[in-house]
């Protein structure tokens, strides 16, 4: 990981504070953000994050929808104003962006959107995840993350993910499904990936 990357992932970013303000407008609504350093994309929304929000798809109506990694909260925001009916849980592990989250929740109109630290997170079933993911902490490290939150996917439920071609998208396709989760790729634009992952099925007992 590169060292100016390093406190994308920190619990308590020590930079000191420097707020801005970014907008992110889709074609169904405009979002308006609290940004500050020490949390990533914060001079404007990535282009990764944009796509997945615009190449998704419809999001579940109602149910539990996971932001992991939810930095500021543009994919928890965006779920929490398009599935009003459904809770959204915006994840991180960094105390500033959780903190930008509630705030840009609140700032947006996205009352349902709760906000957690990942050790917060309830046990239970989810119905969709939804992740610009942190490539960055290492394949590894990434595939057991993505992986202990797809086992938690309802039978019905899938997970929605944004990844960059050059950073791997197209093995960790290949990846999950070799481990038994039916991926498919939504979309690819601008050398990005949005792949559509399914729950793994269970094995048959005899």
């Amino acid at each position: 990981m590169a060292a100016n990357d390093a406190h994308y992932f920190a619990t308590s970013p020590d930079a000191a504070s420097d707020p801005r303000e970014v907008e992110l407008p889709l074609a169904d609504l405009t979002l308006r953000f609290h940004t500050d350093t020490g949390v990533f994309a914060r001079d404007a929304v990535d282009a990764g994050t944009r796509i997945l929000l615009s190449e998704g798809g419809g999001a579940a109506s109602s149910g539990i929808l996971v932001d992991l990694g939810c930095g500021y909260g543009p994919i928890a925001v965006a779920l929490g104003r398009r599935s009003p009916a459904a809770q959204v849980w915006a994840i991180d592990p960094n105390e500033r962006a959780r903190e930008l989250c509630r705030r840009n929740a609140d700032r947006n109109g996205a009352a349902n959107v709760v906000v957690m630290a990942p050790d917060a997170v309830p046990a239970g079933p989810i119905d969709e995840l939804w992740s610009n993911p942190p490539v960055r902490i290492g394949k590894p490290a990434m595939r057991r993350l993505v992986s202990e939150w797809l086992e938690r996917l309802s039978p019905t439920g899938r997970a929605v993910l944004v990844i960059q071609k050059h950073l791997g998208a197209d093995s960790f396709a290949a990846w999950l499904n070799e481990s038994g989760y039916p991926t498919t790729r939504l979309c690819a634009r601008q050398a990005y990936r949005i792949l559509e992952v399914r729950p793994r099925e269970a094995t048959a007992i005899d």
